[in-house]
């Protein structure tokens, strides 16, 4: 299956940002107007369960990473890749591909489904992962570094250290900032952000309506 930017129809918004910048919270927002949210992080989850996914990262990085009950310990895994470029691509060469289909698949759906207004994709590693080829407009989400520390410290009990290390296995917050057409600050309150949001989503459906009547 091909997907060409966006070329389904309704917009694909692809998320980026630092870790801790409010990605998830973001996506929540557009999925109050109408869109619909394809969280890799989760979807992630679902294939670690898989069981031909688990047979090649046992393969790739030992039994150690499974835990008791033989499900992939994430906390293991990512010690194993996190600052360790090897290994990391090694793990990206399982999940990457066959994630990416499965985004595929759901946008393709998505683009026949009227209930659906746009299409958001919340990723970490979306220029990483080639997630960004799918999308038609790519929002940078900008959150001061004290703001981040404080919300992985409290929501993932990550120290700045590991904050750093996280970082270091994607590309710079420069090159994403660029790389984004539109940005979302999300350095205050809920409500600011919601305003955002809604101002931003307007921005690109009007943006659409007008590519589509060819001005």
């Amino acid at each position: 299956m091909s997907l060409s930017r966006g070329k389904i129809g309704k917009p694909v918004i692809g998320l980026a940002g630092g870790v801790g910048s409010g990605k998830s919270t973001v996506a929540a927002e557009f999925g109050k107007l109408g869109c619909l949210v394809i969280d890799a992080d989760r979807l992630g989850h679902e294939f670690l369960r898989r069981q031909t996914v688990k047979k090649r990262l046992a393969r790739a990085f030992g039994a150690s990473i499974f835990a008791s009950d033989g499900s992939v310990e994430r906390g293991r895994l990512a010690k194993l890749v996190f600052g360790h470029p090897r290994a990391l691509a090694r793990l990206d060469k399982i999940m990457h591909p066959a994630m990416l289909g499965d985004a595929k698949r759901t946008i393709s759906l998505a683009g026949r489904d009227k209930e659906v207004s746009a299409v958001v994709l919340d990723a970490a590693a979306l220029f990483e992962a080639g997630w960004d080829d799918l999308c038609s407009h790519l929002v940078f989400i900008q959150a001061t570094k004290g703001k981040r520390l404080k919300r992985v410290a409290s929501e993932r009990g990550w120290s700045g250290l590991e904050l750093q290390r996280r970082e270091k296995s994607q590309i710079s917050l420069d090159k994403k900032r660029r790389n984004c057409c539109y940005t979302i600050c999300n350095s205050s309150d809920l409500s600011s952000l919601r305003r955002r949001v809604r101002r931003l989503f307007d921005t690109i459906i009007h943006a659409e309506k007008r590519a589509r009547l060819g001005r």
